[in-house]
């Protein structure tokens, strides 16, 4: 049964590969969601067609002038929808009081104070920016809490585990009972390749995902394995567990997304197709379950389940990861911040696929560690380690990555 009034949803991110989808399962349900608000870097096409199919208030563009060429394309095809700018209109539509949903689907370090400002409303905040929890983990869960904000995970990963832990206060899942967490990983387009040819990989092999369809940054993290370092450290955040309570497996047919294992030996494990529509609806949805368009699992054409242990010495920078979050304090952000600067390069052609690692563990060498106690604190160590692995790819002789260290 419908509700008696519909959620307002804002989705940040919207012309990504999430926020497509997201827009996918709203319009299967126009009797339950309303868009509120999209918004968008600087796909002025895109975001324009999609405000013209869904009539929402407000769009976002965070370029200045982008939002100046969207809204003369919007008044001139008749819209009513207002044209925001900036960082300042993403924090608007995020914590607006009219918005009962969120969806957190801005790549990288850029999609962290809006997501935070949807959190201090108290908002559902449909995570699937895992960079707020990679950077802000304490700052963000401490709104999430204090804010009264639901916090529902997006990622397949973590929807999965979420959907497998038991629920002990009616609501809400805790971990009675939980021995351990078992993340799965496809182990990416690399999974099979020796290290010589890992090392000559070019941005389009890295970007050809087996399984998932992709952003192209999303799309090489999978294939460094450094994805899955930043969901362990989401993991422990979303769950309150330690890293020594989280196993890594690679199962390549991504159709296990995850399983939590009981310490009476039960494992429960949430299978589905490759398609990221069944975690969007069921955070849109929660506690029902929407249908999402999804094709259903077919066992018997699945055939066999494989798991392995992840190759850390082909794919460095899931150990990287895991020191990082052991050091804790801002190392996760710097972390982050190298690897979106890294593999900014190699999508340039400004460094190979396995420089990708030694820049981010030269950069962590070399930027201070301090303990994140506000957004300020995360931001300066973000921009340090952004500096730092600038610097470095320069040193290597590479071109000058000035675009992509914005």
């Amino acid at each position: 049964m419908a509700p008696a009034t519909k959620q307002q949803v804002t989705v940040l991110g919207s012309t990504g590969s999430i926020g497509v989808n997201t827009l996918d399962v709203i319009a299967r349900h126009p009797d339950r969601f309303t868009v509120y608000a999209l918004t968008a870097q600087r796909s002025v096409a895109a975001l324009r067609d999609q405000c013209l199919v869904h009539a929402p208030r407000y769009a976002v563009m965070t370029e200045e002038a982008a939002a100046e060429e969207l809204q003369r394309e919007l008044a001139s095809a008749g819209s009513a929808t207002t044209v925001l700018a900036g960082s300042a209109g993403l924090d608007q539509v995020a914590a607006d009081p009219a918005v009962d949903a969120v969806m957190a689907a801005i790549v990288g370090a850029a999609g962290l104070p809006a997501t935070l400002a949807a959190a201090n409303a108290g908002k559902r905040v449909l995570l699937a920016n895992k960079e707020a929890l990679v950077m802000a983990g304490a700052l963000f869960m401490s709104a999430v809490r204090d804010a009264g904000a639901l916090l529902l995970p997006i990622d397949s990963e973590h929807n999965a585990i979420f959907q497998c832990l038991p629920v002990d206060d009616g609501a809400r899942p805790g971990l009675a009972g939980v021995d351990r967490i078992l993340l799965t990983a496809s182990g990416g387009p690399f999974r099979t390749w020796d290290a010589a040819r890992i090392a000559a990989a070019t941005p389009d092999q890295a970007c050809a995902h087996p399984n998932w369809s992709m952003g192209r940054k999303i799309s090489v993290d999978s294939a460094t394995l450094m994805n899955k370092g930043l969901e362990l450290a989401e993991a422990c955040w979303l769950f309150g567990v330690g890293p020594g309570q989280v196993t890594i497996v690679v199962h390549p047919q991504s159709v296990i997304h995850s399983l939590v294992q009981y310490l009476d030996g039960s494992v429960l494990a949430q299978l589905g197709n490759p398609d990221m529509r069944t975690p969007i609806a069921y955070g849109l949805g929660w506690p029902e379950r929407l249908a999402a368009g999804v094709t259903p699992l077919d066992l018997f054409e699945t055939a066999r389940l494989d798991f392995e242990a992840p190759d850390e010495g082909r794919f460095p920078c899931l150990r990287i990861a895991r020191e990082a979050i052991a050091a804790g304090g801002t190392t996760m952000a710097a972390c982050n911040a190298a690897n979106e600067i890294a593999v900014a390069g190699f999508l340039d052609g400004a460094i190979g696929f396995m420089e990708i690692p030694a820049v981010i563990e030269e950069t962590l060498a070399r930027v201070s560690r301090v303990e994140p106690e506000s957004l300020a604190v995360v931001e300066a160590a973000d921009s340090e380690a952004r500096q730092v692995a600038g610097e470095l790819m320069r040193a290597r002789g590479r071109a000058p990555l000035a675009q992509s260290e914005r």
